[in-house]
């Protein structure tokens, strides 16, 4: 730019000729008739057309990729060092610069091309929200934990939700949903969403989808819609996947430190109303999220209370009073036979047989665990009061330190395991606190014996004193009785 603009200066303001020009400047006389005669301000080249000698045998099967590649989600797509190893694989001997330069103009073709481009969206306050999943890390513990974060967004305000799980399964997303609902105090009427397992099994030809029937029951709970992206088209809910950066970024950088994942999430709840509240709304300037949020919560379906989120399978109880999920056994009460209903919800799990509930355990989502629950084996212990010592289920019982030092005096003694399941009888009926403490007391007096310990349970668990019954009106005294010893002699003086 600078030698056309000399160029200009010496022919147009200063007269000089052509040839002295280009004598002047050290530069072609062509160049100086370019620049005086088109008027150019900078000269540039570019090629009319590339030539491709090694490339051209592969020009079929690299067209045949990129096309392929294109369909993917754009996180997904190939880049150009991966296609050229894979062209050198099969027999290419250019540079990767020719391939480099081939992918972009392919790329930058297909991305004009007007399919591509996108309608801006807009919605009616309460018409839809959107929802996808992250994965990010954080320090849970002390330990680097991998996280799946669910999003929620409400596409007219854009007030924001978002839960932690620690996996992205069924139940996790209808726990989800019950959270977010009840943080917006509400649901709109649509829901847009990815085609993932948990909500799609099935895509029909366009818009029409098979919903998971668990899925579905949780939307007609909320009287929510359900509507499915078509595939690869991530722009259909822009606004949650713009969130999942944004958020990846306000939270997630640097690696925060928690105690566990219920602590995580009051403090994504904290920072999501943090956000809506101090953040201006992108189409309102003058408005933030959260007074958008205000307009729209009128709008928005109201809330019916939560849904069943848990998953359903059935399971078989084993010999050993224990049934299987995922993996890991769970004790279930010893009465139970036969095939039962696990439900299994984001952190516990219930186990149903005949209409009612015959287990309840924490979560456990590793493998090979056993998790037991003693009082399901109170019944065998009556039957086989010696399994006390070494059977598994009572093997690390965490009982109150009274009845813990109870069952240590009694363990030498002959006839102590019965005791103790007698003790541990009465604990059921009564409760495990006035039992410790009627153990507290019998170690206190010295007299370890279940029939003193029993004793004192009795006394501490008895009722209050009957009230004074009150006799039928037919034998109410009608006269109240005056104490006359005279009366005596006339019961005498009529003695035959």
């Amino acid at each position: 730019m600078e030698t056309v603009a000399k160029i200009r200066r010496h022919h147009f303001v200063l007269g000089k000729g052509i040839k002295r020009t280009a004598r002047d400047l050290s530069v072609s006389k062509n160049t100086v008739k370019k620049a005086i005669r088109e008027g150019v301000e900078a000269f540039s080249y570019k090629r009319q057309s590339q030539p491709r000698p090694r490339l051209a045998p592969h020009i079929k099967e690299l067209n045949e990729v990129l096309v392929e590649d294109w369909k993917q989600p754009r996180k997904m797509r190939l880049t150009a060092k991966r296609i050229y190893e894979d062209l050198v694989r099969n027999g290419y001997l250019g540079a990767y610069d020719s391939v480099r330069r081939f992918v972009k103009d392919w790329r930058e073709k297909e991305g004009n091309n007007p399919s591509n481009i996108f309608v801006p969206l807009r919605f009616e306050p309460g018409e839809a929200y959107q929802f996808d999943w992250s994965h990010e890390k954080v320090l849970l513990g002390g330990v680097v934990t991998k996280i799946k974060l669910a999003h929620f967004r409400l596409s007219y305000s854009r007030k924001p939700f978002v839960m932690a799980f620690t996996r992205e399964s069924l139940e996790m997303l209808l726990e989800a949903h019950n959270r977010a609902f009840a943080f917006f105090g509400g649901a709109c009427r649509k829901g847009v969403y990815d085609n993932m397992r948990t909500v799609v099994t099935r895509i029909k030809k366009g818009k029409d989808r098979e919903f998971h029937s668990d899925f579905s029951k949780m939307c007609d709970h909320f009287l929510v819609e359900p509507i499915a992206c078509s595939p690869a088209s991530g722009w259909e809910k822009g606004q949650v996947e713009n969130q999942v950066r944004n958020i990846r970024r306000w939270f997630f950088i640097p690696m925060p430190s928690f105690a566990d994942l219920e602590e995580l999430n009051c403090w994504l709840v904290d920072r999501c109303i943090e956000i809506a509240g101090k953040r201006p709304h992108p189409e309102e300037k003058t408005a933030t999220i959260e007074e958008m949020f205000l307009r729209e919560q009128g709008s928005l379906i109201a809330y019916p209370g939560p849904f069943d989120a848990c998953k359903q399978a059935d399971c078989r109880v084993s010999s050993t009073s224990l049934i299987r999920y995922e993996d890991n056994h769970y004790s279930v009460d010893c009465l139970t036979r036969g095939v039962g209903t696990v439900k299994a919800y984001p952190n516990r799990i219930k186990v149903i047989y005949d209409g009612k509930i015959v287990a309840e355990h924490p979560r456990h989502f590793g493998k090979g665990k056993t998790v037991y629950n003693p009082w399901h084996y109170l019944k065998v212990l009556e039957r086989k009061p010696g399994a006390i010592r070494n059977g598994a289920p009572f093997y690390e019982w965490d009982l109150p330190a009274g009845i813990a030092e109870i069952r240590k005096r009694l363990e030498g003694r002959l006839g102590g395991d019965r005791d103790f399941v007698s003790l541990l009888l009465a604990a059921k009926e009564y409760g495990l606190d006035p039992t410790n403490s009627a153990c507290v007391m019998a170690l206190k007096d010295g007299t370890i014996h279940v029939d003193a310990i029993l004793n004192h349970i009795s006394r501490l668990c008895q009722s209050a004193e009957a009230a004074p019954i009150e006799p039928p009106v037919s034998l109410q005294l009608k006269e109240d009785p005056v104490a006359d010893c005279s009366r005596y002699d006339q019961l005498l003086e009529n003695k035959p």
